[in-house]
């Protein structure tokens, strides 16, 4: 980093720092947290307005690490919206919300509570719910959805080749229920989401996991039920909060308003805080890479572009500022090739740099493909991963064109080139042929899996055949090294770049354009109105 660099990053710290004197002048004050649902990877940029700006999942988590080691915080409300997401979001925050109550008092207000919020929200030291709200705790469930006879009925024959008896994505149009392989997957995966969800709740509330179980059957519960089953504590209303903070942290006063900051200001001038820039030599920086949706060709910002992506780890594998970087994916897969290419790429970055997935609700398919090249993967007990296997095929669309009077003609050179046509299905030799190159997929699926993780091939193999595993199963398989989240990540890549965890240090979120609101978020400082949430 060149030397007029970094006195303009200590020349943007010393205006947020004086900017911060004045917009946290009333401390010890009570922190303003709210979780949109879902709880995004990456902040929707904020552009002059627009809706109101919302926390991404890393934020919420710095946030909440950040208070509970500042003295000016003496309490934080967290606003709950919905679900935050899946298990893997949930697991995340929960661990956030735990590690601040452990030194502070964190009151969770919510009109009603989701599994996945309950789960949350369980660690804090009061669950608070609108009286005429409710917990709808009420287990989990996969549900899919099956078009076989529908397109038996329109006249399609649906031609899915796939490499691994697990590997369910094209069932939902070859047949019309659960195969055997897929409802043994799906219950072993259930039970260890299940599993999951009843030790958190057990913990937090201090019930015996039989109890919560038995409380999930007999789910859901309004408001003054979930609160004698001891699920919250309280009901209450938004403008009985202040007076409860006060309860719990007397330092707040007595004085009306409450004195209260939004958690968007706090990040933007404390928490996100990287420190002075030493003017005689460098620092380096951590990149977060938040790699979510499907995998797919070319560039653009429709889910992975692979191109784009390609482009970002090659920048990064070169900028001389970035000593580690975290790749955060969220990602069903996709694309054989471009799983292919970006595994190379991750590859190539980890050669000049550590590399640590973080792997978040989905990591499956191609989503663990990518993931598999860095040096270490971590999971969230409740995330969706593995599934190493591969499915293709194409829709027979003859029968129905001939139902409702469309005539299809061509004329063709060459023995197959009529194989990716809709208006016939495979002949005997082209599914012989498709199916080769399934497995030579699948091979290099499991080869390049056993390369990045330094595994052998036959125990990929084992764990393979396109089956999904939770993040628990996982790590008993090889295929993750760690349960944890994105903080637990940037402190294992951290810890492989020889950079002191505890030290502050820029943060690179990435891919992302420039946040114009930047300014607005310094000194938008939320006073107290007499609500706390």
């Amino acid at each position: 980093m060149s030397l007029p660099r970094r006195l303009l990053e200590n020349a943007g710290r010393a205006t947020r720092l004086g900017v911060a004197r004045v917009a946290l002048r009333n401390a010890p004050f009570a922190l303003r947290l709210r979780l949109a649902s879902p709880v995004p990877e990456l902040s929707p940029l904020s552009i002059f307005g627009g809706s109101e700006p919302t926390l991404s999942l890393l934020e919420l988590l710095l946030v909440l690490r950040r208070a509970a080691r500042d003295p000016d915080v003496a309490a934080v409300v967290v606003r709950s919206e919905g679900p935050p997401g899946g298990l893997a979001r949930a697991l995340s925050l929960r661990r956030g919300i735990a590690e601040l109550a452990r030194v502070k008092p964190v009151v969770v207000w919510a009109e009603s509570l989701s599994a996945e919020e309950l789960l949350a929200a369980s660690a804090a030291t009061r669950v608070l719910v609108a009286e005429a709200g409710g917990v709808h705790l009420v287990g989990l469930r996969y549900e899919g959805l099956f078009l076989r006879e529908l397109l038996d009925k329109l006249g399609v024959a649906p031609e899915v080749v796939r490499v691994g008896s697990f590997k369910s994505a094209g069932e939902a149009l070859t047949r019309s229920s659960l195969s055997p392989e897929q409802r043994t997957q799906l219950e072993a995966l259930l039970d260890d989401q299940l599993g999951a969800l009843v030790d958190g709740i057990a913990e937090g509330r201090k019930l015996g996991p039989a109890q919560v179980r038995e409380l999930i059957d007999a789910g859901p519960f309004t408001a003054p039920v979930a609160r004698e089953a001891k699920l919250v504590d309280a009901c209450c209303f938004p403008d009985e909060l202040p007076g409860l903070l006060r309860e719990l942290a007397p330092a707040l006063g007595t004085a009306d308003p409450l004195p209260a900051v939004d958690a968007r200001s706090y990040l933007a001038l404390r928490a996100a805080d990287a420190g002075w820039a030493p003017l005689t030599r460098g620092r380096a920086a951590l990149a977060y890479v938040v790699a979510r949706g499907t995998i797919v060709r070319g560039r653009g910002r429709r889910g992975v572009a692979c191109d784009t992506y390609r482009r970002l780890f090659d920048q990064l594998a070169r900028d001389e500022g970035i000593g580690a970087v975290v790749l955060r994916v969220d990602s069903p897969g996709g694309e054989v090739v471009a799983s292919d290419l970006l595994w190379r790429a991750v590859r190539q970055l980890g050669r000049e740099k550590p590399v640590v997935a973080s792997l978040g609700d989905v990591a499956a398919s191609g989503g663990y493909y990518v993931a598999s090249a860095a040096h270490a993967v971590l999971a969230e007990p409740g995330t969706l991963t593995g599934s190493i296997g591969v499915v293709g095929g194409k829709l027979d669309l003859s029968g129905l064109y001939e139902r409702i009077g469309i005539g299809r003609d061509a004329v063709e050179r060459g023995t197959r080139a009529g194989l990716y046509s809709e208006a016939r299905g495979f002949t005997p030799e082209e599914r012989k042929l498709v199916r080769e190159s399934m497995h030579a997929a699948y091979e290099r699926f499991v080869g390049r899996v056993a390369e990045g993780r330094s595994l052998d091939a036959e125990r990929v193999r084992e764990a393979g055949g396109g089956r999904v595993w939770s993040g628990a199963s996982a790590q008993a398989r090889g295929l993750v090294d760690a349960l944890g989240g994105p903080l637990e990540a940037i402190a294992e890549a951290l810890r492989r770049a020889g950079l002191p965890p505890e030290r502050p240090l820029p943060l690179l979120l990435a891919p992302r354009l420039p946040r114009f609101g930047m300014l607005r978020d310094w000194l938008r400082f939320v006073r107290a109105d007499g609500q706390a949430a």
